[in-house]
């Protein structure tokens, strides 16, 4: 067990809905092998949780997470070449699992997400911020790169704006986060936050989970690949397949029959 089991937590009481909460307020949730490790687990626990449909992922106290803990960068500075790439190795494994759960996955940010704290909210499939919450990717100041969360925030920025945030480390507000697609959604306050976020969660719950799963691989094996004869050949498979599944029966029943699917009651 880690040295403090409590910084992460994770509630499933609710129906279908799983938050899990970065539970180190008094150091802004900042990152070490134990949150690493923890979310790690967390997230290997919720991908076999069928009766999941919705995971939120939120800071406890003023931000969502500050990156790195100071504490674990001056020890890491005296670590082996092969103790960096396994402790890099942890983080990237871990922002996989993220990004690979077969849920919809939300960020709910507010106050500081930085660096590590992007590449977690960059892995979910939608992020929720308030106006006053800010960003940065402030490795190069530290001497050191974006280099495990690049794929997932390269993927929702794009390279254009990577090269500005990556190489100047600048903070930017949550609107300009909005207009690079860093975030979707920007609120007032955290009870705008707890409002949109069921919101999603209701549009969400009516659409099948098995279907959600499916758009998720979709993205996936489609994005940034040419539309070539396997991509047409593949995108064919999948939609035979989903329409001969057990969810497009039923969605096309309760359609034709005017009434809620399975899913949806």
């Amino acid at each position: 067990m880690s040295p403090d089991e409590n910084v992460v937590l994770l509630d499933s009481t609710r129906a279908g809905v799983a938050v899990v909460t970065l539970n180190r307020p008094k150091v802004h949730n900042a990152f070490n092998p134990d949150v690493i490790n923890a979310l790690s687990g967390v997230f290997e626990e919720l991908r076999g949780a069928d009766h999941v449909r919705v995971v939120m992922i939120q800071g406890a106290g003023p931000s969502f997470s500050a990156g790195a803990d100071l504490a674990w960068m001056r020890a890491a500075a005296d670590y082996t070449k092969g103790d960096n790439r396994e402790d890099a190795g942890d983080m990237a494994g871990m922002l996989h699992k993220l990004a690979t759960l077969p849920q919809v996955t939300i960020a709910l940010v507010h106050g500081a997400a930085m660096a590590g704290g992007c590449g977690i909210l960059s892995a979910c499939d939608m992020a929720i911020a308030t106006k006053t919450a800010s960003f940065a990717l402030s490795e190069v100041r530290l001497g050191i790169i974006p280099a495990v969360i690049s794929p997932y925030v390269i993927r929702a920025i794009g390279p254009r704006a990577a090269h500005r945030y990556f190489l100047t480390a600048e903070r930017f507000d949550a609107a300009t986060a909005l207009a690079l697609g860093l975030v979707h959604i920007v609120v007032e306050d955290n009870d705008a936050l707890a409002k949109e976020s069921e919101r999603l969660v209701k549009q969400i719950f009516s659409c099948a989970p098995g279907a959600i799963n499916a758009a998720k691989e979709l993205i996936a094996a489609v994005a940034g690949k040419p539309i070539d004869h396997h991509v047409i050949s593949d995108t064919a498979r999948r939609i035979a397949e989903r329409r001969s599944s057990d969810e497009a029966k039923e969605g096309l029943s309760a359609f034709l029959e005017k009434r809620k699917p399975k899913w949806a009651e």
